[in-house]
C-alpha cells in the first residue's frame, strides 16, 4: 500500500524509509534504487543498513507524483515501498 506525503513545490526536503520492521534478524539492505518521474527532482540520496532517504526539490501544484524505493538485501530478498508526493503549498 502506498503511502502520501504533502510536498511544498518550494521545499528542498529529506524522506526516510525506516525498512526495521520489514528486515530478518541480521538482515540489512545491500542496495536501494529509486524511481522518480518527471516534473519533480531526485537530488540526492543514501541507505544505510535498515534505512532508505531521498531528498526531493520541485513538482507542480496540485500534481501527483509516485516515486518507488526498490531494495536489495544481504540475503537476496527484493522489496518495494512507493510513496505519492501531493504537491501543495505548506
Amino acid at each position: 500500500m502506498a503511502s502520501i506525503k504533502y510536498k511544498d513545490p518550494d521545499a528542498v526536503l529529506d524522506w526516510e524509509i525506516d525498512w526495521s520492521n520489514k528486515l530478518e534478524t541480521g538482515e540489512t539492505i545491500s542496495a536501494s534504487t529509486w524511481t522518480v518521474p518527471a516534473g519533480i527532482t531526485k537530488d540526492s540520496d543514501s541507505f544505510t543498513g535498515t534505512a532508505t532517504t531521498i531528498w526531493l526539490s520541485g513538482g507542480t501544484l496540485g500534481e501527483g507524483y509516485t516515486v518507488v524505493n526498490h531494495i536489495t538485501t544481504n540475503l537476496g530478498r527484493e522489496r518495494d515501498k512507493t510513496i505519492i508526493f501531493i504537491i501543495r503549498e505548506d
